[in-house]
Formats: C-alpha cells, structure tokens, sequence
C-alpha cells in the first residue's frame, strides 16, 4: 500500500529500510524521502516503522539489547 504519494513510497519500502537497519522515521526519510513534501503521511510511516521494529523484537529478543 502507498504511504507517501508525494514521493511513491509504499508501506514494503518502509518495511525494507527498518529491516535493513534505519530504526527511526526520521532515519527512513533520509533514505526514502518519505513525509517531505506536505507531511501528511508522517503518521502512517512512522506506523509502520514502530510496528515493523515491534515485530523485529518480538521474533528474535536476542537481536535487540541495551547498550550498556
């Protein structure tokens, strides 16, 4: 589904970049452009970003861990 039709940035994308290591929307937007243009997709991307992190950690606990 597109989240960002300014920039044509679908919901895989998104998902895509958290997967491949950007763990904040603004990390997203520098690598999608997503939510620079009129913003109004901000909410919905970063949705998606704390849902897919969510799932990340809920299926493998060892990959995330605090700095210590």
């Amino acid at each position: 589904m597109y989240i960002c039709i300014c920039q044509g940035v679908t919901d895989h994308q998104i998902r895509a970049a958290v997967q491949d290591g950007a763990q904040s929307l603004r990390e997203v937007r520098e690598q999608l452009h997503v939510a620079r243009q009129c913003g109004k997709c901000g909410l919905a991307a970063q949705r998606v970003v704390h849902d897919t992190l969510a799932e990340m950690l809920s299926s493998n606990p060892d990959l995330f861990y605090a700095a210590g």
